[in-house]
Formats: C-alpha cells, structure tokens, sequence
C-alpha cells in the first residue's frame, strides 16, 4: 500500500469515527428529548373521559375564580350546567364569571361573596343558595390556603384549618338539605397529596398550633382534615341520595403557592416540567363531578381519576368522629344531625 492509500484509508477512519460519535450524540439527545416527552406526559396525567351533559344541574363551586377551580367552572358549564361560584373578592369574581362564560359558551354561570375564613359569611353565601336555588346536584370544595404566615380566623381558627376545611365544614352541613331534596348529588372535596406528610396525624390538643406552628405541617393537617370529613360524612350520608369523595389534583402551578417562599424560591424554575396546569389538575375534580363510574360512590380518595389508599392516618375511623364532633363544636352546631 502506497503512501496516498495510508492517508484515504486514514481519513476514511477518521470521518467514520465523527460519523458514529455524532450519531451516538444523536441518539443520545433523541433519547434524553423521549424521555423528557414521556415524563412530561405522565406528569400531566389522565384526562376525564366522560361525555356526560349537565343542562338543568346546579354547581356550587368554591374558589372558582381561579386555578382548577375556574378550570372546573369552564368544563362544568361548558356542559350546560348553571354554576355559582364563591370567592372572597368580588371584582376578580365578576372577571372569572365573564372568562368562564366566554369559554364556557354558558352564560349561565354566576358569582357571590364567600370569605370562608368567616363563619358569618359562610352562613350568608349559604342563605342566599338556600332561597335561590331550588335543587344543588355538586358542591365542590375546592378554595383553599396553603403555607401562610400565621394568622387567626375572626372565629379564632389557625387560617388554613379555618379555611380548608372548618369553613367548607360548614358550608357543606348548611347545603345538606338541598342537597337531598335534589335527586342524586355529589359533594367533592378538593384534599392533597400532602395529608400523608408530616405527622400524619391531627393534632387535637394544639389544633390551632398556638404552641407551634409551621405552615406546612398546618397546611398537611387542613388536607388531612378534608380526608377524615369526607370519611364520617359519607357514614351519616350512607341511607341518602347523596355522596362525598375527596381527591389529589396533583402537583398544579396555581396561586395557592403564593406563600410559600420555598416554592417560589426553589420550584419555580421546575413548575413547568414538574406541574400540571390548572386545566390538568382539574381533571380528577370534573372526574368526580361527572363520571358514570362514581355514581354511588362514596368516602373514597382519588388522584388522577382513579381510586387511590390514602394514609393510614386519613383511615382512622376514631380520629374521624373525633374531628367530626369538634368541627361541630367550632361551628356551633352540636346538635347537628343528618
């Protein structure tokens, strides 16, 4: 072999050699980009399937002004239903109305004040539901407060157990009548994942964690709180026409996050491969509201439109009656029965 033949040959080598490195690096990004997609994918979960029609059905839906609860309010109308949505400001209220009507294609879709951080206005918006309306199919709890400073309710609650779930306690207890004089409905409470996390308890001797607080923990035993009520009411609403379950819409990139400083801090930049959208998280809501499957269901926990165990804490019948009978104390309804 000649000089000349050495160089081609070695230079056929060298460009077969950059050849199957960029093809390596090729299929190297090829694989990283599938596997992001499909990661994304899963992250952004099921979708509800049901075709089912609400024209006649009224919605009662807190915090529908934004996030999943806007989300639920545009499918929910979107399949003729009249919603009513509860939030504390009335301005951004009317603008959601006009947003969720737009999309929706309903007009039919309403707002009125509800501070569920006050018992007298959770007491109000019941009323004004209660001689207005004729039947409720759903009420969905689903407004919520995560990771605040400490703060009081005007009844002298810890915020987030005021908030997420003695106030929709209440609300829920005030609509109950309607409720069963409305043929069959559904009572959806918007829980989380997070009720596994922390103690996995209730703490009933510092419930108002006036000894010490950590809005986390105060957020994981609100969550919590959603679970157990969804439990013991199913219990008292077992010879009724109405059902309750309680759900995880997954990791969403809403405002509840607005408190916390962690999660702005550190989660941000990860939000929008890591979280569902509002419109995605929504899905478990509009699951439980709509699907033939849940038809007599009740006291179940779901996550992405599917049956899921909750924590051993979230099981414990006593801790459940035991909530049960101080909600009713908070509220001043002792001699509350169903």
């Amino acid at each position: 072999m000649n000089e000349g033949e050495e160089k081609r040959d070695s230079s056929n080598e060298i460009t077969a050699n950059k050849m199957a490195a960029r093809s390596v690096v090729v299929g190297a990004v090829v694989a990283v980009i599938a596997v992001l997609y499909g990661g994304r994918i899963y992250v952004q979960g099921p979708r509800c399937q049901s075709n089912k029609q609400l024209k006649g059905k009224t919605i009662v839906i807190t915090g529908g002004n934004t996030g999943i609860g806007k989300e639920t309010a545009v499918d929910l109308a979107a399949r003729g239903a009249k919603v009513i949505i509860g939030c504390r400001n009335l301005e951004k209220g009317q603008a959601a109305v006009q947003e969720i009507q737009t999309r929706s294609g309903n007009g039919n879709v309403f707002v009125e004040k509800l501070d569920l951080s006050s018992l007298a206005s959770v007491r109000q918006f019941a009323n004004g539901i209660l001689k207005n309306e004729s039947h409720l199919d759903i009420l969905i709890n689903n407004a919520g407060v995560m990771g605040c400073p400490y703060q009081i309710t005007e009844d002298g609650l810890e915020m987030q157990f005021g908030v997420n779930h003695i106030g929709h306690f209440l609300l829920t207890l005030l609509l109950l009548d309607l409720m069963k004089k409305s043929g069959s409905s559904r009572i959806i409470n918007v829980s989380s994942l997070a009720h596994r996390f922390g103690t996995g308890v209730i703490n009933f001797d510092d419930i108002n964690a006036e000894k010490d607080y950590e809005p986390f923990a105060a957020y994981q035993q609100s969550k919590l709180a959603n679970i157990l009520f969804t439990r013991e009411l199913s219990v008292h609403l077992e010879d009724t026409n109405v059902t309750v379950n309680a759900l995880h819409p997954g990791l969403v990139n809403t405002e509840i996050q607005r408190h916390s400083f962690i999660s702005s801090l550190v989660f941000f930049p990860l939000r929008w491969y890591f979280f569902k959208t509002a419109e995605q998280g929504a899905q478990t809501t509009i699951y439980c509201a709509v699907s033939e499957e849940m038809e007599g269901v009740s006291g179940k926990y779901l996550a992405d439109c599917a049956f899921r165990t909750p924590s051993v804490g979230a099981q414990d019948e006593e801790a459940a009656r035991k909530l049960w009978d101080m909600s009713l104390k908070f509220v001043g309804l002792e001699d509350y029965e169903i």
